[in-house]
């Protein structure tokens, strides 16, 4: 028999559904299920910038860097926290497994050794192509931000899932 209830917590309604006694199967708070929206409309901006021009130090609109596009699409999405720089948001996002990067997500290169302090490039994961992981990122001067499959192995993932 399936009950239906509705609860308060922190600020958000969470609607359980009672699959058996003592056992709950709870949908994401409105909260989370916003901010997987704005996850979302960051991840449109991002793309809708291909072709757009690198420059450094660009955080757009129009002309972008590697951090200018996350910083740019975060921003524009809502998400006002985001700091500017790559090892600064590496820092700011919570980090996942790669086998728990999803579409808007965001993968960091280093050199160095796995931490924020090495970070060198940013990019937000857009899916698989090809059998490999890719990425749209504004890669460097004469490029224009694109979507490329990655090209190491040394990165690691990232996201505002839970923030």
């Amino acid at each position: 028999m399936l009950v239906h209830s509705r609860l308060r917590g922190a600020g958000a309604l969470v609607i359980a559904t009672a699959v058996a006694a003592g056992s709950f199967a709870v949908a994401p708070s409105a909260s989370a299920a916003a901010r997987q929206h704005r996850i979302g409309n960051g991840f449109d901006v991002t793309r809708n910038q291909k072709g757009d021009p690198y420059a450094y130090g660009a955080d757009g609109p129009g002309r972008f860097d590697c951090s200018g596009l996350v910083y740019y699409a975060t921003h524009k999405a809502g998400f006002k926290h985001v700091p500017r720089m790559s090892d600064d948001q590496a820092r700011h996002m919570n980090r996942i497994k790669k086998s728990q990067l999803r579409k808007g997500d965001f993968v960091f290169f280093y050199d160095g050794g796995a931490s924020a302090a090495n970070v060198y490039h940013v990019g937000v994961f857009s899916g698989w192509h090809h059998g490999r992981r890719t990425v749209i990122h504004s890669p460097y001067s004469g490029e224009r931000v694109k979507r490329e499959p990655l090209w190491t192995t040394h990165w690691f993932a990232g996201t505002l899932r839970g923030l």
